[in-house]
């Protein structure tokens, strides 16, 4: 399944590359919005709130009214979790909070799932070299993805598997990485990072995997009207 992605900085949809360098903005958010109507999954993140540096809840809770989506950035607390599903969030998406001290932070999960309950955790594990990566891929910790999936599995409903190392430039993404994340869990896995083509999406669906796409449905390099 195709899993439209929209990213939020400074009151605009945006894309970046590899996380930092802007690709494309739009001002307009409705256009997008009516083209993702008919998907039954949307990705959300608000990258100032992930950054520290702000936020868009007032636009978060805008889409959210609209499309069914999963939101994600600075989802720190069990409060700011709370809050994002309050504005219409279906699940939360959290990652560097799931880390800590160069560790996995299973104490800080487990109190998330008993809190707003598991099947409505989505965890991200974002990976760049073969280590996960966290605080906007730019801190790497001597963890690999599989291990950090194992040992968070009791705790949420979902991964999002992203590999960084092909974020945002549409050549593709690394199939074998991915297989490796959805043999080492039980659990619905999502994945993203340089998905492009219309075939990575039907392999991957094949697989049982949902595929994140941005980049390349916002330079119209894969249509919608294709899917």
């Amino acid at each position: 399944m195709l899993v439209p992605s929209i990213d939020l900085q400074d009151g605009r949809i945006v894309q970046l590359v590899q996380g930092e360098r802007l690709a494309l903005e739009a001002t307009d958010p409705e256009p997008w919005i009516a083209r993702f109507s008919r998907f039954p999954r949307v990705q959300l993140i608000d990258l100032d709130a992930a950054k520290g540096r702000g936020d868009n809840a007032a636009m978060v809770a805008a889409i959210c009214g609209r499309l069914p989506c999963r939101v994600g950035g600075g989802i720190r607390t069990i409060a700011r979790a709370r809050a994002v599903l309050d504005a219409g969030a279906h699940a939360v998406i959290v990652s560097s909070a799931l880390f800590r001290d160069g560790a996995i932070d299973l104490e800080f999960a487990r109190s998330l799932a008993e809190a707003i309950g598991a099947e409505r955790v989505i965890a991200a594990v974002d990976s760049r070299g073969g280590q996960v990566v966290i605080h906007g891929w730019k801190t790497p910790l001597p963890i690999t993805a599989v291990e950090a999936v194992r040992a968070l599995e009791p705790y949420c409903s979902e991964f999002l598997y992203t590999h960084v190392d092909t974020e945002g430039l549409m050549g593709g993404t690394d199939m074998h990485a991915i297989l490796a994340v959805k043999r080492a869990t039980a659990r619905r896995v999502t994945a993203a990072g340089g998905i492009t083509t219309r075939e990575e999406i039907q392999q991957l669906d094949a697989d049982g995997i949902d595929a994140v796409v941005g980049m390349a449905i916002y330079t119209g390099r894969l249509p919608l009207d294709e899917l």
